[in-house]
């Protein structure tokens, strides 16, 4: 199937904001009037450093034609990069992102690694809002949450 790459084209001014967005897909529909896209089949979206991958993408905007939800589904992947240049790394089965709060949502079988602090969160429901600097985890019924962090070691004396 031909991989469709939306990249200054007519969803170019919903799309981009102050970077330039691409996402590359198998295929894609699209509903103005409702305020949704949906990308299936190998989604990858690129905005800055900041990465995601997964079998299907939707894309909700407002009136205005701003983006305010991302809905990833599908063995997700991604890579974040956040204005304290924190860099975070995972895989989930669902990842939600409200641009507007800059909330990132993650459900189902969460690996979540916060690389430049060596810190690892393991669970079902992780919750990262980055203009916040907040994060909160739930465990599923009989797993609970993990969290792995490095300390540095204490100096003898």
């Amino acid at each position: 199937m031909k991989r469709y790459i939306l990249l200054g084209t007519l969803f170019c001014s919903v799309l981009l904001s102050a970077e330039e967005l691409k996402i590359v897909a198998d295929a894609f529909t699209a509903n103005e009037k409702a305020g949704y896209t949906v990308f299936k089949g190998n989604v990858h979206i690129k905005k800055g450093h900041d990465e995601l991958n997964a079998s299907k993408v939707e894309v909700f905007i407002d009136k205005d034609r701003t983006p305010t939800k991302y809905i990833a589904d599908g063995a997700a992947s991604f890579f974040i990069k956040t204005e304290d240049n924190s860099t975070y790394q995972g895989k989930a089965q669902r990842v939600v992102f409200l641009p507007l709060d800059q909330e990132y949502r993650f459900h189902g079988n969460v690996h979540l690694k916060q690389i430049d602090q060596q810190k690892q969160i393991d669970g079902e429901e992780v919750v990262v809002n980055i203009k916040k600097g907040t994060a909160t985890a739930k465990g599923a019924k009989k797993q609970p949450v993990i969290m792995i962090f490095n300390l540095p070691e204490e100096k003898k004396q």
